[in-house]
């Protein structure tokens, strides 16, 4: 038989990778933690450091393919004979954390310094709540639509979702109708059939999230039906000559909410969050 939700938290916050690691990143907002349908996912750096399915963890192989060190760096050949593998999570914490970090692309790392900050434990009034929130796509070409973040507004009760592209993403580029505009048309109505369903799922991931963190997140009652999107990644010269020219200018994105902040690790989150309000 299944585990129920609230059996996967109470394994959770029993489990001593939990209580012994996890637990203290989470708390740091260096490790955001999502509950799934039916497991928990850890994000870290951009990456997904662990699931949790109610019995035990789970990481990617590539993260934790991790040789004990013995307080070296450097291997010779003949000594990697007599190295061997780490064998448990809780002791190969910080080596699988330095892997996950390693593999992360430039717009998951974005994505990751804004969580890292301004997470659901950050005491802020909008919170990041979600990352990598997947729904089943409407398009016979695609098995699932990704929104890279989901942000809530405490006060208000609303959620409002926001894509994130790199400056380098060549989505976002053509003097014509750049890719973007379609994914993100696509995103809103998503939101616009499926408000409801969003609604019950994240009424359960915010009963989670203050179940395992002993926190008081108000319920959310309200999404909102524009898309942001955030374009990052860009220096001041890029600010007013590419992304001017080719995207505050370019009428494709008319009607669309459009962000651009150059380093993520500087973004106000009301700021974004307003952005929605500020329609091209």
């Amino acid at each position: 038989m299944a585990l129920t939700r609230v059996q996967i938290e109470e394994n959770l916050l029993e489990s001593s990778l939990w209580k012994n690691k996890l637990l203290n990143d989470c708390n740091h907002q260096k490790i955001f933690l999502s509950n799934r349908n039916n497991n928990i996912a850890l994000y870290y750096k951009g990456g997904k450091l662990f699931s949790f399915n109610g019995d035990d963890y789970s990481t990617h192989i590539k993260y934790a393919a991790v040789i004990e060190s013995k307080g070296k760096d450097y291997l010779t050949e003949t000594e990697l004979r007599t190295h061997k593998l780490l064998h448990n999570f809780e002791n190969s914490y910080e080596r699988i954390k330095e892997n996950c970090k390693q593999y992360s692309g430039v717009e998951a790392t974005g994505v990751s310094e804004i969580y890292n900050k301004h997470s659901y434990l950050s005491g802020e009034d909008i919170i990041v709540l979600d990352v990598e929130v997947s729904f089943k796509s409407n398009n016979e070409n695609k098995k699932q639509d990704r929104i890279d973040i989901l942000l809530f507004d405490k006060e208000t009760k609303t959620l409002q979702f926001v894509e994130a592209k790199h400056i380098s993403n060549n989505e976002i580029w053509s003097t014509n109708t750049p890719k973007v505009i379609s994914q993100i048309k696509r995103y809103e109505e998503q939101i616009k059939v499926k408000k409801t369903e969003i609604l019950k799922r994240y009424e359960k991931h915010i009963n989670s999230l203050n179940h395992i963190f002993n926190t008081t997140l108000p319920i959310p009652e309200k999404i909102d039906s524009k898309v942001t999107l955030l374009i990052f990644g860009f220096d001041t010269n890029q600010r007013t000559g590419r992304i001017d020219e080719l995207i505050i200018k370019n009428p494709a994105y008319k009607g669309m909410s459009v962000y651009p902040k150059g380093n993520t690790k500087g973004l106000v989150i009301k700021n974004l969050w307003n952005a929605n309000s500020k329609i091209l």
